[in-house]
């Protein structure tokens, strides 16, 4: 069975659990590149990664990002909004399109 998961500082994903997320708690790269490659062998299908910690794993991140599963989605973290996810967004429509559509 497939899970869905959110990984970051614990204060920013400590509340993921009341919703019956996963919640993996990361302060470094290390332990987020670690948890991230566990997570996705696991059958995790989809991995919410803040964004405060995504911006220093970006490369392994990008990893999964032809693949179907998991999908790794960033979602805002303590930090507010750095417009990482955003861009990524905008970048994965454009390749669905073919065009920039902004």
């Amino acid at each position: 069975m497939s899970k869905i998961a959110v990984l970051g500082e614990r204060e920013s994903v400590l509340m993921f659990r009341a919703l019956g997320l996963e919640t993996v708690f990361a302060e470094s790269r290390e332990t987020a590149v670690k948890e991230l490659h566990r997570l996705a062998r696991e059958d995790t299908s989809i991995i919410y990664v803040t964004e405060d910690l995504a911006q220093q794993m970006l490369g392994e991140i990008a990893k999964y990002k032809e693949s179907i599963s998991p999908a790794v989605i960033l979602i805002p973290g303590k930090g507010g909004k750095l417009g990482i996810a955003q861009e990524q967004l905008r970048s994965a429509v454009e390749r669905a399109v073919g065009a920039d559509i902004s």
